[in-house]
């Protein structure tokens, strides 16, 4: 018998989770003042790519699913502009930023990736 196939053995939400803890690394060094600020935001945008592409696995549709990782992507771009915004504002230095942004980016390929299979998968569906 074979294990099902789920949303675990994605690479996306695999590499998600990977981003999950490096930004938890990284911002454990933010200020103090700023843990229900800019710490927050960057971690609940960092959480959410990975929820999401778990969640949308879980639904039932495949438009459902696409939606979620739509919402993943929209969390994908959130971060990265919170990862300027902690760089600029100097509460994270260019090696922190560099260590994001390349998991970042190779999550965010990932995710477009999955996207459009979806939205292959959704035309199919439909006859189109």
């Amino acid at each position: 018998m074979s294990t099902p196939f789920t949303y675990r053995n994605l690479e996306a939400w695999r590499q998600g989770m990977d981003l999950v803890e490096r930004v938890y690394r990284v911002t454990a060094t933010f200020p103090q003042f700023e843990l229900y600020g800019l710490t927050s935001q960057i971690r609940r945008a960092a959480i959410s790519i990975p929820s999401n592409i778990a969640e949308g696995h879980c639904r039932r549709s495949t438009k459902a699913y696409a939606n979620h990782v739509s919402i993943a992507l929209g969390s994908h771009g959130e971060l990265e502009t919170c990862v300027e915004i902690a760089t600029r504002l100097r509460f994270l230095p260019a090696k922190g930023k560099s260590e994001l942004l390349l998991i970042s980016d190779s999550t965010g390929r990932l995710l477009n990736g999955l996207y459009a299979s979806l939205e292959r998968k959704i035309a199919a569906e439909a006859g189109g």
